[in-house]
């Protein structure tokens, strides 16, 4: 059986409904509970979770405390590492006792750095290179997490993800979103980068096959849809997909991150100027693993063009 944390975020919904379609048990766990989610309260180091691992062979870990550069309101520090590294690590210990198999961390591309120089996607064998405190605390327990594997029968399992997108997303690719239904002229023409992201359906399969994948044990697997797509690309992508229209104008990239940084969105500026590139062939090589969805299959069915099929 499986156990999932963090079932009541955007992507442990999507685990959840992935479960189900292919009828695999499992247990989910959110702060709050309610319904089907069993309550844990706050997640740090000191968070009780024998009840829920009673039972459990393998824990998905999705909780996490994450960044919000639209709103510009981070966590501190202390935040950051109260959950997604003493929370991790409390939990893989209690999880290692209780006999748990196998122990599925979802990670963040953040490990590796903020952007990629062209041609030279991140890949699981680079020398991690954070730059936030969240991407740092997500090392941290990466690191915690292997140190305990190899002095217990654990198995860990790390999957690095990009920015995630889907049906319900929030964030800043609904901010895009909105901003390019809207129909007027944008300054982006200019913009030359790469960015990888990855369909919420493409990483819940990811999820599973790292927990069931015989070869998976130990490894660090990188999430990405197969294409990359500029900024104005995504943006004509998404024009296509909801029946928009869109302008796209030149305008120099340093400017606008100028702007951004005038304004206090550098980050969310950043992220449509630079390119941040995930190589995701080590993942198919070990794996077999294929995104099930092509980019404009996902986004049809994240902006509600394509329906799903149901559970």
């Amino acid at each position: 059986m499986f156990l999932v944390t963090g079932a009541s975020g955007f992507v442990g919904r999507g685990l959840m409904k992935t479960l189900r379609q292919r009828g695999m048990p499992f247990r989910a766990t959110s702060r709050q509970g309610g319904g089907e989610l069993f309550a844990v309260g706050d997640i740090g180091g000191s968070t009780d979770w024998s009840a829920a691992l009673a039972g459990i062979d393998t824990v998905v870990h999705l909780a996490a405390v994450n960044q919000n550069v639209v709103e510009g309101s981070p966590a501190v520090l202390a935040e950051y590492r109260s959950v997604n590294v003493e929370g991790t690590l409390n939990l893989a210990r209690q999880a290692a006792i209780a006999g748990v198999k196998r122990f599925v961390f979802v990670s963040s591309i953040k490990v590796n750095g903020e952007a990629t120089a062209k041609g030279k996607p991140f890949a699981s064998a680079d020398a991690p290179a954070p730059e936030t405190d969240y991407g740092r605390t997500k090392l941290e327990a990466e690191q915690g997490l292997r140190a305990l594997s190899a002095s217990t029968t654990m198995e860990v399992v790390i999957v690095r993800s990009p920015l995630v997108y889907g049906p319900g997303m929030k964030g800043s690719f609904q901010a895009l979103v909105r901003l390019a239904q809207r129909g007027l002229p944008l300054p982006f023409a200019s913009i030359k980068n790469r960015r990888s992201m990855v369909y919420l359906e493409n990483l819940t399969d990811l999820i599973v096959t790292a927990a069931t994948h015989p070869d998976a044990a130990g490894g660090t697997f990188m999430a990405a849809d197969r294409k990359s797509p500029s900024t104005p690309e995504l943006i004509r992508l998404i024009a296509s997909a909801t029946g928009s229209s869109t302008l796209l104008l030149p305008f120099p990239p340093a400017l606008l991150e100028l702007a951004g940084g005038i304004t206090g969105k550098r980050e969310l500026v950043n992220r449509l100027t630079r390119s941040l590139e995930v190589d995701i062939s080590e993942t198919s090589r070990r794996l077999g693993w294929v995104p099930p969805f092509d980019m404009s299959d996902g986004l049809s069915r994240t902006l509600g063009t394509t329906q799903p099929a149901k559970d």
